[in-house]
């Protein structure tokens, strides 16, 4: 009869199953993509549609998306009721967290034409 996973672990080194169980915490608190992240924080796409005054297929396909500007990932996760977080780590630095980088709240009004246009014209 063969055993099952919880029987090959115990049977591990001490040390390697702390490896392990540490591996196996990061994993649990990582998410694949939006639509985990919106289901983690117990959301419909109807409700991130309301909140971002969109309609539900526009949520779909922003779920969808490989690419997209930081002020629509920043006004997806603030619609779950997150925040948003940019972290830069360089080599030999401490963590550098970029403030109001995609805040299209913190953009003047002539920047925020400009992306407009910009977008438009693609």
């Amino acid at each position: 009869m063969g055993r099952n996973v919880n029987q090959v672990i115990a049977d591990l080194p001490l040390e390697r199953r702390a490896r392990i169980d540490a591996r196996y915490r990061e994993m649990k608190d990582e998410v694949e993509g939006l639509r985990e992240l919106r289901q983690v924080a117990g959301k419909a796409q109807a409700d991130i549609a309301n909140a971002l005054n969109i309609k539900q297929p526009s949520v779909s396909k922003i779920e969808k998306q490989a690419d997209m500007y930081l002020s629509t990932l920043r006004s997806y996760v603030e619609a779950i009721g997150g925040e948003l977080d940019l972290v830069v780590r360089l080599p030999k630095r401490p963590a550098l967290k970029l403030q109001h980088l995609g805040d299209i709240s913190k953009i003047s009004p002539e920047a925020r034409a400009v992306s407009r246009r910009a977008v438009k014209s693609r």
